[in-house]
């Protein structure tokens, strides 16, 4: 395998910021430091922000090659009603947001209401339409790779379009050894049924070499063919200033 160069690892990135003191001049500052590394030749797959910045966001980068990301549906704790889980996430894509993270269900999970939490995420993922649907498993919460490989396999049965790790707000975020686990479960299920379901990576990837360990596991594991922005994400903001200034 060829270490991938900095742009091509940049071109994994959902660029974020989620800070409970993000304003709209804020996340437009931000929007304007991505296009300006595009302008350089480094292009992410996508800037993620809260819901209400959907509109913001999506009309700065009309016409551009990155994708708007919100997270929605009660993020990060996916406490609340499931209407009121849905509604977030439809208004998010009708305001602009291309692509959804939203938070597994972990207080059903850890209860053993498996369908529960399968027919939640079947519910947002149908009122989000065609838009790309991400699923926060909040592996650092979970204290077992079965619990871990459990908890993929349902949202893949819910219709999720991407396993990601974490939510980057509690205390355990992304390892090796969680993304491995997720990784067996979508080489199980591209053998079983074709489909190939997405990693994305968050909580913690900090360095060019933490994003490289990531990309190894996901190349060797799943093969070439998933290094791609289209089913390999990498949820960071302090790593784009490093692959562009390093």
């Amino acid at each position: 395998m060829e270490r991938p160069t900095h742009k091509e690892l940049f071109q994994f990135l959902d660029i974020t910021t989620l800070s409970i003191s993000d304003t709209e001049d804020s996340v437009r500052q931000l929007v304007s430091t991505v296009l300006t590394y595009q302008s350089k030749g480094f292009v992410p797959a996508a800037i993620c922000v809260y819901p209400n910045f959907s509109t913001l966001v999506s009309s700065l980068l009309r016409q551009k090659p990155i994708a708007t990301a919100a997270v929605a549906a009660g993020f990060p704790a996916s406490q609340s009603f499931l209407e009121v889980k849905a509604l977030e996430a439809k208004l998010a894509v009708q305001h602009g947001a291309n692509e959804i993270d939203i938070v597994i269900n972990l207080g059903e999970f850890l209860q053993g209401n498996d369908q529960l939490v399968v027919d939640e995420i079947k519910s947002i993922k149908e009122v989000i339409g065609t838009s790309k649907l991400k699923v926060i498993l909040e592996t650092g919460a979970l204290k077992d790779v079965g619990s871990i490989q459990r908890a993929a396999r349902l949202a893949i049965q819910g219709g999720t379009d991407f396993l990601k790790t974490s939510t980057g707000k509690v205390d355990i975020g992304a390892t090796p050894e969680a993304v491995q686990a997720m990784c067996e479960v979508v080489k199980e299920e591209q053998l079983i049924s074709a489909r190939k379901i997405g990693i994305k990576v968050s909580g913690g990837v900090r360095s060019k070499e933490d994003a490289l360990t990531y990309y190894t596991i996901v190349h060797e594991m799943l093969g070439e063919g998933f290094c791609h922005p289209d089913y390999f994400r990498i949820g960071a903001s302090s790593l784009a200033d490093a692959l562009v200034n390093e």
